[in-house]
C-alpha cells in the first residue's frame, strides 16, 4: 500500500476541491425541500450514512494536507512554575504497548519503568522514555490510580492512545546495543518467578533456547527475544548475574550428593574405561583436577554461555563427553558398542598411572606408566583433565593423550568429571555432552532382574544382581546429578533400552557432525 501511495504520489495529483464535505452538507440540506423523488430520496440517504461522511471527510483531509493530530488544548490556568508536558498519541492494535510502569510508593506518582524493544512503544520513535512520569491516559488522571488500574485501561483501548507524561531527566541512549546471542540453561515461566516487575512482560522459554539479547541496560533484568521469532517485541529475562546468585543461593554443597560407591579394589586394566566415571567421587583420599575457588562458584553453572553465529562443528575433531552417570546406567555399554560400530571414527585415551607394570603388561596399552615424581610434577602443570589416588598410585587421563585421538581425526569417547567438562569446553575439544539416566523403578526391575553390578565392597570384585536399595540408590543420584550438573549436559538419554538408546546416540552424533549449532563466541576467537 506506501508503495502504490508513494508511487501516486510522485504523479503529484492535485485535489478537484478541498471541501467536500461542505458541499456534500450543502446539497443534502438542498435535497431535503425537493421533491419526494425517488433517486432525490436514495442520494440524500447516502449522502447522510457516516460511512460517506467519514470518506469525505478523510478526503479533505488529504487534499488540505492537515496531517497533525488535533490536540487538546492547554488548561487556561496553566501554572508557569509546573514542569513541561509532552502529549504522545499512540496508535495500538491488538498487541501490547510493549511499556512497563511503576508507582512511586513515596509520592504515589507513575512512571514509565522501561520501554521493550521491538514493541508498539518502541517503533513508535521512541516517544515516551523510561523515567516519564505519567500524568494521565485517554484524558483520565493517573495519580490516584495503581499500576495495575492503568494496565486494564492499556488493555481495553483499541485505536488511539493519548498520554500526557513529564519526561524525565534521563532519556534512553539512541544507539543501540550490539546483537548479543545466548543459549539458555534453564526453563523459565515469568509467571512463576515472584521476583520480576511485571508477569506480562516476562519472556517464557526452554533449556536449549537461543536469545537474542535486546537491552542489558537493567542488571537484573534484561530484555531478549526468541531467536527466529516473528514477533519484534521484547520481554523480560533475569539477567545471568541475577540468575547465577539465585542458583548458588539455592544450590546444595557437592558433599551432599548421594554420589555411587567407590571401588575398593585395585583397579585394573578392564576398569580404565570407567574408572575416572566411577572411582574418584568419594573417598576423602581422592582429589580433582579442579582449579581453587571454582567448586562452588556460580560460575561453574552459567545461566546462560554467550554464543556466536551458527557454525558448524566438526565431529571428526571433536571429543564426545559422557557425564558422570550412576553406577548400572549402561554408559560403558553404550561407548563400547560405538568403539565396536565404526573403530576408524571414534577412539578412546589411554589412562596413565604411577603404579609399577606388571609382568603381562605392556606400555602404553593397558596404561602408560610413569614415575610418581613425573605425575606430580604433571598434575603441578596442569597436564591432566582429571585425575585421582588409589592407595597410594596415581591414575589419570593427560590432555596429551586426548589430543593424540583428536590428531588421528577421531571422536575421543571420555568419561569425565563435571569440572573436567568445564576445563575441555574449549574450541580444540568441542565437547559433545551427553547424560545417560536411567528409567523409572518399574522399567529398571525389567531390564536389570537378570543384570549384575560389581561390589566395591569385595576385594575380588565379584559381581552380584542388582537390589532395591541399587536401583533406589541409581535413581537418586540421576536426579541429583541432572539438577547440579544439567546446565552442562547437551543431550540426555534414558537407558530404557539398550539398543534404543544407542540408536538415539548415533542419531544426535550424527545431527551434530553434519549440521550447523550455535557454539560459544569463545570458539570463533580462540
Amino acid at each position: 500500500i506506501h508503495e502504490r501511495l508513494q508511487h501516486y504520489e510522485e504523479s503529484k495529483p492535485a485535489p478537484v476541491m478541498d471541501s467536500a464535505a461542505v458541499l456534500a452538507q450543502d446539497l443534502s440540506e438542498q435535497l431535503k425541500i425537493k421533491s419526494e423523488n425517488g433517486d432525490i430520496k436514495e442520494l440524500a440517504k447516502l449522502l447522510e450514512n457516516p460511512h460517506v461522511k467519514s470518506l469525505l471527510s478523510v478526503h479533505d483531509t488529504v487534499a488540505q494536507k492537515r496531517y497533525d493530530p488535533e490536540l487538546p488544548p492547554l488548561p487556561e490556568y496553566l501554572n508557569i512554575e509546573e514542569s513541561s508536558v509532552k502529549i504522545i498519541r499512540l496508535v495500538k492494535n491488538k498487541e501490547p504497548l510493549g511499556a512497563t510502569i511503576r508507582r512511586d510508593d513515596e509520592t504515589g506518582a507513575i512512571f514509565v519503568a522501561r520501554i521493550m524493544r521491538g514493541g508498539a512503544a518502541d517503533r513508535s520513535g521512541r516517544l515516551i522514555h523510561s523515567g516519564d512520569e505519567v500524568k494521565e491516559v485517554n484524558g483520565i488522571p493517573v495519580d490516584d490510580k495503581k499500576p495495575e488500574d492503568i494496565i486494564r485501561i492499556l488493555a481495553q483501548s483499541q485505536g488511539a492512545i493519548t498520554f500526557k507524561v513529564v519526561p524525565g531527566l534521563k532519556e534512553d541512549a539512541s544507539i543501540r546495543e550490539p546483537k548479543v546471542f545466548l543459549r539458555a540453561l534453564f526453563d523459565y515461566d515469568p509467571s512463576n518467578d515472584s521476583a520480576i516487575p511485571c508477569k506480562e512482560a516476562g519472556l517464557r522459554f526452554k533449556k536449549g533456547s537461543i536469545l537474542q539479547i535486546m537491552s542489558q541496560e537493567d542488571a537484573t533484568w534484561w530484555q531478549a527475544k526468541l531467536d527466529g521469532d516473528a514477533n519484534p517485541r521484547a520481554g523480560l529475562i533475569p539477567s545471568k548475574q541475577f540468575q547465577e546468585s539465585r542458583r548458588f543461593a539455592l544450590r546444595q554443597p557437592a558433599a551432599t550428593l548421594p554420589l555411587q560407591r567407590t571401588l575398593s579394589r585395585r583397579p585394573s586394566s578392564e576398569d580404565r574405561s570407567s574408572i575416572l566415571s566411577r572411582s574418584f567421587t568419594t573417598s576423602s583420599s581422592l582429589t580433582h583436577n579442579c582449579p581453587k575457588g571454582e567448586r562452588f562458584s556460580s560460575s561453574c553453572f552459567p545461566a546462560y554461555p554467550l554464543l556466536s553465529c551458527p557454525l558448524r562443528r566438526c565431529g571428526a575433531q571433536s571429543c564426545l563427553c559422557q557425564g558422570p552417570g550412576p553406577s548400572g546406567v549402561g554408559m560403558n555399554e553404550l561407548k563400547r558398542k560405538l568403539l565396536i560400530s565404526d573403530p576408524q571414527h571414534f577412539g578412546v585415551t589411554i589412562p596413565h598411572t604411577s603404579r609399577p607394570k606388571k609382568n603381562q603388561e605392556s606400555d602404553g596399552v593397558e596404561y602408560h606408566f610413569i614415575s610418581k615424581h613425573l605425575f606430580e610434577a604433571d598434575i603441578h602443570n596442569n597436564k591432566f583433565v582429571e585425575y585421582g589416588e588409589y592407595k597410594g598410585n596415581y591414575y589419570g587421563t593427560s590432555l596429551d593423550t586426548l589430543r593424540g585421538v583428536l590428531t588421528k581425526k577421531k571422536v575421543c569417547l571420555l568419561d569425565v568429571q563435571p569440572h573436567a567438562i568445564k576445563l575441555l569446553r574449549t574450541a580444540e575439544f568441542k565437547p559433545f555432552v551427553v547424560f545417560v539416566k536411567p528409567p523409572k523403578m518399574e522399567r529398571l526391575r525389567e531390564t536389570r532382574k537378570n543384570a549384575k553390578i560389581i561390589s566395591s565392597k569385595d576385594d575380588k570384585g565379584s559381581a552380584r544382581p542388582f537390589t532395591e536399595e541399587d536401583f533406589q540408590e541409581m535413581l537418586n543420584t540421576a536426579e541429583m546429578m541432572e539438577s547440579q550438573y544439567g546446565h552442562l549436559f547437551e543431550k540426555v538419554i534414558v537407558n530404557d533400552d539398550l539398543t534404543t538408546a544407542f540408536s538415539e546416540l548415533q542419531s544426535a552424533l550424527k545431527r551434530v557432525e553434519t549440521g550447523t549449532h550455535w557454539v560459544p563466541v569463545s570458539w570463533t576467537h580462540s
